[in-house]
């Protein structure tokens, strides 16, 4: 596979890698440019497949370096409706029309995302985040998403947001998170939608070095960022995130 690449595919491939290092540990939000230009590169089911073990890759250094630091309680709250998701995603995928879940998901991240902000700003509670259905439908939306395109970032950047964690602990959560859903991915897309084979995964082992170099400026550059200006930057990314989402 790697011999018949262009010079547009390992462009776009080395630049995924790189953010896909960065995103995993720290500036989130990044996966929003590269993910379109994959689809355009190696097709938009083809490319899930190629971004898949590089984000398993991106996830075991985040765990490693943020492992100490994630809230465990909030990521078991999470799992057993992600892991319901991608069920639904498999078997609504030839079913329904990708469009109109994801006019869907957008829908309901903006209003999510309008609760969180609305809470914020007037300084009230967010009364939803206590209650057991709360987590339960984050994580089945968050299970669909992932599972449809890799595309679970908004879904847990509004959760996390919303629980007003502070920077470390919301990368720690997102990682472990992460980690255990894409693990849990992979034997579905290798057998269900056949689309990792051991050629791309081949050109995954080839970009690992990129990706590290993007997890250390990731690491590097949520050292330098206050926690307000944190916090603003992943907002402002996810406002952007869901807004691609009800504009395509």
């Amino acid at each position: 596979m790697a011999e018949t690449l262009t010079v547009f595919q390992w462009t776009i491939l080395a630049v995924t890698a790189l953010c896909i290092g960065m995103s995993k540990t720290g500036i989130q939000g990044v996966m929003l440019l590269i993910v379109p230009h994959m689809a355009l590169a190696f097709g938009a089911k083809a490319s899930t497949g190629v971004i898949l073990p590089m984000l398993c890759m991106a996830d075991v250094i985040a765990v490693a370096y943020y492992k100490r630091i994630a809230d465990w309680k909030v990521v078991t709250r999470l799992l057993p409706t992600a892991i319901l998701g991608f069920f639904v995603a498999i078997l609504v995928d030839k079913q329904i029309p990708t469009d109109k879940f994801r006019a869907l998901m957008g829908w309901t991240l903006a209003l999510a995302l309008g609760v969180m902000l609305w809470s914020e700003i007037f300084g009230k509670e967010n009364k939803w985040m206590k209650k057991w259905w709360y987590s339960a439908a984050f994580g089945l939306l968050g299970g669909f998403t992932t599972m449809i395109g890799n595309a679970a970032g908004p879904v847990m950047s509004v959760y996390l947001l919303s629980m007003r964690k502070e920077k470390r602990e919301y990368i720690g959560i997102n990682a472990w998170f992460f980690l255990v859903v894409n693990l849990l991915k992979v034997p579905l897309q290798v057998f269900v939608w056949d689309n990792i084979t051991w050629q791309s995964f081949t050109l995954n082992l080839m970009m690992l070095p990129v990706i590290g170099i993007g997890a250390i400026i990731g690491i590097r550059l949520v050292k330098i960022l206050p926690e307000k200006a944190f916090r603003r930057f992943i907002q402002v990314v996810t406002v952007l995130s869901v807004a691609a989402m009800l504009l395509r």
